[in-house]
């Protein structure tokens, strides 16, 4: 499908969930959030449902955010679900890799062979100070586990205050070069301002090019991460959530000040 501006639209990014098991200081108050109550997360069924009729549509590639997605109960099998679908040439996950260890096989052998890992720095004190929370040894293992199991390829997504010039991110290109990993630079965004930049080393952040849409883990589809539109599949119907969607797509992005990254897999 193609939006006003000649744009192919085939890309499906699913937040599962709006919780996660990191405070990064770019993306969640310290003291957490207020979290969509259970009964209006999308289930698994809504979730396949939904992917199978984008596919319907010409999407092909589709990726599981969150929040933390590794966090959502069942996820190998939600995983294993999207996978068996037919039409689908592009399958991957972002994670924060705190889990992974754990997860990296059963998700492997359920379908998924891409990931996309978040690493910012690989000083251990600073990681704890970005995350609030978390342990770089436990995304240092998991990476060393992905590796093992066989995924390919492992992108490591690395915020960058203005490029990635940067230490720490020169750091993490130096371990990704060194372990057979990609490395992306993500510029640091603001949704109430609008401010975010071309992801170097990525396609994310080029409005031209624009190929996404994002469904949210309660059921809203949404054109664009810096936008306020979304589509509800639970009051539209899916196929026409994704229609308007895609119909009211924008130029280029401006501000989102009904969201955040946890809650719209930014």
């Amino acid at each position: 499908m193609f939006d006003q501006f000649n744009r192919r639209i085939n890309y499906l990014r699913i937040s599962v969930t709006d919780r996660c098991n990191l405070r990064c200081v770019y993306c969640m108050p310290e003291d957490g959030i207020e979290q969509i109550p259970h009964n209006q997360i999308l289930t698994f069924e809504e979730i396949v449902e939904i992917t199978k009729l984008a596919v319907k549509n010409g999407f092909e590639k589709v990726r599981i955010t969150g929040g933390e997605p590794l966090v959502r109960k069942g996820i190998v099998e939600l995983v294993k679900m999207i996978a068996s679908i037919d039409g689908i040439t592009d399958f991957g996950m972002t994670t924060n890799g705190v889990l992974l260890k754990q997860f990296a096989k059963p998700l492997f052998d359920a379908g998924l062979k891409r990931i996309n890992v978040s690493l910012d720095t690989l000083d251990a004190d600073k990681y704890k100070a970005t995350t609030r929370i978390g342990n770089l040894s436990d995304v240092l293992e998991g990476l060393e586990e992905a590796k093992r199991v066989g995924f390919k390829p492992i992108k490591l997504n690395c915020v960058v205050e203005k490029s990635s010039a940067e230490t720490d991110a020169q750091a993490v290109k130096r371990f990704a070069d060194e372990n057979g990993f990609i490395a992306r630079f993500i510029p640091k965004m603001n949704l109430d301002e609008g401010v975010f930049g071309v992801v170097d080393g990525g396609e994310g952040g080029n409005c031209a090019t624009c190929n996404r849409l994002r469904l949210t883990a309660n059921g809203i589809i949404k054109p664009c991460l810096f936008s306020d539109s979304g589509y509800n599949v639970r009051e539209l119907g899916i196929e026409r959530a994704i229609e308007m969607a895609i119909k009211n797509k924008p130029a280029c992005g401006v501000v989102n000040r009904t969201g955040e990254f946890y809650n719209i897999g930014g």
